[in-house]
Formats: structure tokens, sequence, C-alpha cells
């Protein structure tokens, strides 16, 4: 068996069962955010949410999905097919294979590459082209404004979220995520973390993950008020479920990523408990449920706001962190919380 598990059938085989492994665990996640999601809601607005399916209305969410993939799937008669067929799809799966490089545990990884951060970043700068295809594809006004309104978006904290990251990466020396968490160990548990050392960098990164998923306050290209659902109006059935699906999974990889930069990843925050994915998974549900309480006790922000936070505020504050963590790494100022090596040095 050990010798079959060397020859490239076997390790085609172990790649495929740790690749439906982080799927499985995804979509398993989605089901739980999503009805989280609404029971967070529901509690804030002191409702009771879903109830009915299943115990505490935990078989909701699968209910749901059931509902949509039996559904017909209706596609406009001007629509571009293909593209409108296609738009959902890149979405998630865009969504999804970001996944591969997210490290659970020290070496609980699908692959551990060196470039992961830049890996990351690629992809997401690719998603916005599922909902730039949904809006122009559909052939109709609300979903064309809504799809502009989400380059411009996603484009605009995508560079403030590269300033913040590049942060971290001066502190750590290394674009690999394994590495990042590593350098955040020591003996005071939590204050070892890099939250403390860019404790600024930490709610940038939340508010621009929040308007990097087109999440409330920041949903200005779905707003229900003025586009009545934005990019996908003409959406239902499945293609719709791929596009929810997908951005879920980007809200929950924007909380593994917070998790991972800033809050030590799969470390324990206290010293002498073990560490394991248990914590990595518990940080990860903590900022999903940060995520769920601005959804429900913000209100939308306007575009003009939107831009104007991005460009005036976060762009140039970002930028100088960045000037202020290399001078603090050069010249190891506060003993030296800003420069850990990783790797090199």
């Amino acid at each position: 068996m050990a010798e079959f598990f060397s020859t490239g059938l076997g390790i085609g085989l172990i790649i495929a069962a740790q690749c439906l492994l982080v799927i499985g665990f995804v979509m398993i996640s989605l089901l739980f955010l999503v009805y989280g999601d609404r029971k967070i809601w529901a509690a804030v607005q002191m409702r009771r949410g879903p109830n009915v399916v299943g115990i505490f209305g935990l078989l909701q969410s699968v209910a749901d999905a059931l509902k949509y993939v039996v559904k017909e799937v209706v596609i406009p008669a001007g629509a571009d097919r293909a593209v409108f067929i296609m738009a959902p799809l890149v979405s998630f799966v865009l969504a999804m294979i970001a996944w591969a490089v997210i490290p659970f545990n020290d070496t609980w990884v699908l692959a551990d590459i060196n470039v992961a951060i830049l890996y990351v970043f690629a992809i997401g700068s690719l998603e916005v082209y599922g909902v730039i295809m949904g809006g122009w594809a559909s052939n109709s006004k609300y979903p064309f404004l809504g799809s502009l309104r989400s380059a411009a978006q996603m484009i605009s904290y995508e560079v403030s979220i590269g300033f913040i990251i590049v942060g971290v990466i001066l502190s750590t020396g290394s674009l690999n995520f394994g590495d990042i968490v590593r350098a955040q160990e020591g003996s005071y548990g939590l204050f070892n973390w890099y939250w403390l050392p860019h404790f600024p960098m930490v709610f940038l990164f939340f508010i621009s993950a929040l308007a990097e998923t087109n999440r409330p306050p920041f949903d200005l290209p779905e707003a229900e008020s003025e586009l009545v659902a934005g990019y996908q109006v003409e959406y239902s059935s499945t293609p719709f479920l791929l596009f929810m699906a997908g951005e879920y999974i980007a809200i929950f990889l924007m909380c593994a990523l917070t998790t991972l930069l800033f809050f030590g990843g799969w470390l324990s925050p206290i010293p002498g408990l073990p560490d394991g994915a248990l914590w990595m998974v518990a940080k990860m549900s903590f900022f999903f449920f940060m995520f769920a309480m601005v959804k429900a006790i913000v209100p939308r922000y306007r575009y003009d706001q939107l831009m104007r936070l991005g460009w005036k505020v976060f762009l140039p504050f970002s930028l100088a962190w960045v000037v202020f963590v290399a001078f603090a790494a050069q010249f190891e100022w506060f003993g030296g919380a800003y420069v850990r090596w990783a790797v090199g040095g």
C-alpha cells in the first residue's frame, strides 16, 4: 500500500482526497454560516430567525439550497447565454480555489507555496470578473450599474488591503502563511500576535474586507433599495445560489486571512494550552460573527462616502503605515516587535 501511494496514481488520489476534504469543510461551513448569519440578524432584531426545519432550524440552509437547485433556470431573452451562465461559475470557483493555500494547522495546507499571499491576492482580484460578467450578460441597466459599482469598489479597497498586508510581510520577511503564523509564536500567547504591533491596521483590514466582499454596510453592488438587487437581478435558481455561495465563501476566506495575518492562526491564545486547528476555526467563526453584527447594526453607506473612505482615508493611512513599519523593522524599534524574520534575516 505504501508503494502504491508513492506512484503517480497514488499521489493523484491523495491530492484529490485532500482537495475534497477542503471543499467539504468549506461547503459544510457555508451551511452553518448562512444559518448563523440569519440567526444573529434575527437576535439583533428580537425575533426568532430560522427555527422550523430541523432541530433549532439547523437544516434551514439545506432546505434553501435544495429549493434553489430544483427551481427552473430562467435566462432573459436578451441575455448573452454563455456569459450569463459562466458568471456565477466564475464567482464560485475563484472563491473556492483560494482556499488551496490556507493552512488550518502547522503543515495542514493543500499547497504550501512561498508566495501564498500573492496567490490569494491574484485570485481575489479576479473575482470581480464574475460580477462584471453577470451584470453585463443580463442586458439590463440595473445589473450593469451594480457590476460597475462592484468593479470600482473592489479595486479601490484591494489597494488598501494590499498595503496592509505589505506591513505584515515586512515584519515577517515571508509571503507564506505558515511563516507568518510561526512568526507570531512566543511565551506571551495572544500578546505575541500581530494585532498588537499592527493594531490600527486590524480595523482597516476588517473594514476593507467588508467592502471587498460587498458586505453591508458596503453592499452597494446589490443595494436592494436602489438597484432592485444589482448584478443578481436577472438570476434565479442554481446560478443565483452559486453567486450567494461564492460571496459567503469569500467572506469566510477574509475571516481566515484576518486570523492568519493578525491573530496567530492556529496558535493558542493562552501559553501552555496546545495549538491546533480548533483555534483556527474558532477565530474564523468569531470574525464571521463580527461580520454578521456589522450587517445587523450599521446602516448602508452612500456610494460617494464609500469611495471617499477608500481613497482619501484608507489608502494614505495604509501607505503611511507601510513606511512606518519599514523604519521600525530596519531600526528594530519597540524591542524588535516589527521585525520577526521567519525566513532570511
